[in-house]
């Protein structure tokens, strides 16, 4: 990237040629959703355009959670003049000193954007750090990572520095396994330990236990499929081939890591609290393999279910947020 100013008046003008309207229209603050009626497929658009016009990486801007023209404006900049490489580490409200870290790892096809929000409803003197894997957002020149233990690799070298302090984790369906898989990189190299875990959406690996599925191998039309039952994404992913064309390979990878991860025959359980979070109408994983969690931990804390599917979490944020806050505090000021 060679660009090292954005000029807000030609984003302006670049985002009205795509909405067909005039650029005073499109003032800074206003909310892309809500008050421009800027969609999914609207926002791919935009993204190739600023990524012709700016050089930023494919789909940086509907990666990016802008959702004003000053947000994208900030975003682009930052991007444009950042000399550093780029890290799996987003802090969306950085604390100098924080008395607790909690890290959030997103479920297979996503990215960090599931947590969006999620700042606001922790303690201002907790810090949030939400972890990307490589080939989605900031991180879209990176190749994608389709082996677990791998991607374990990539993320403990990024967060060692940080565990300075009480932390905890918490993972969604594919975050969940990489959560669990990093406490036992942190025990293996006798490194501090989280004083919780969460695990959401994942059943425990014990044996060969799981789905007899294995999506990365299913036809495109087999994985749409499957893909809309579980529910959580979108329709104009799964529906407009072009959309689905750019975040196939991104959902494949993914499974494919998930899908050929082998578990431990007899796993020793983690000397860490451990806390299921569950939808009630999942059909991604029943109760049984939730609640068997309590055999990997020397504490078990229960299994918390919420009304929904498998992106349950998406509607019960201040709940979840609660839940994780309150059963960090014994561990955390």
């Amino acid at each position: 990237m060679t660009t090292a100013s954005v000029p807000i008046e030609e984003l302006r003008a670049l985002i009205a040629v795509v909405l067909e309207t005039e650029p005073e229209e499109v003032t800074d603050d206003a909310h892309f959703a809500h008050e421009l009626d800027i969609d999914s497929l609207l926002i791919l658009e935009i993204s190739t355009r600023v990524e012709s016009a700016f050089g930023v990486p494919e789909n940086a801007v509907a990666a990016s959670g802008a959702t004003t023209l000053a947000e994208l404006h900030a975003f682009l900049t930052s991007q444009l003049t950042r000399e550093t490489p780029a890290s799996p580490l987003i802090r969306p409200r950085p604390v100098n000193d924080p008395v607790a870290r909690l890290f959030l790892l997103h479920h297979a096809g996503g990215s960090h954007l599931l947590y969006r929000g999620w700042a606001e409803h922790f303690p201002d003197d907790w810090e949030l750090c939400l972890l990307e894997a490589p080939g989605r957002g900031n991180l879209q020149a990176l190749p994608l990572i389709d082996d677990c233990d791998q991607m374990v690799d990539y993320f403990h070298t990024a967060i060692a520095p940080l565990l300075d302090r009480p932390f905890g984790f918490f993972g969604h369906s594919m975050g969940a396994l990489i959560a669990y898989q990093l406490i036992h990189r942190l025990l293996h190299e006798e490194e501090p330990l989280p004083t919780w875990l969460g695990v959401s959406a994942y059943g425990a690996p014990l044996g060969r236990a799981g789905t007899d599925s294995s999506p990365h191998l299913m036809a495109d039309d087999e994985l749409r499929a499957w893909l809309r039952s579980g529910g959580g994404s979108p329709p104009q992913l799964l529906d407009n081939d072009d959309v689905w064309r750019k975040f196939a390979p991104v959902f494949r990878s993914d499974f494919k890591l998930v899908d050929t991860w082998t578990p431990p025959r007899s796993p020793d359980p983690l000397p860490v609290p451990l806390t299921a979070f569950a939808g009630v109408h999942d059909k991604l994983i029943g109760e049984d393999r939730l609640v068997a969690w309590r055999r990997l931990t020397t504490d078990f804390r229960g299994l918390e279910r919420y009304d929904g599917d498998h992106f349950y979490l998406m509607d019960h944020q201040q709940q979840i947020t609660a839940a994780i806050t309150a059963a960090m505090r014994p561990t955390a000021p």
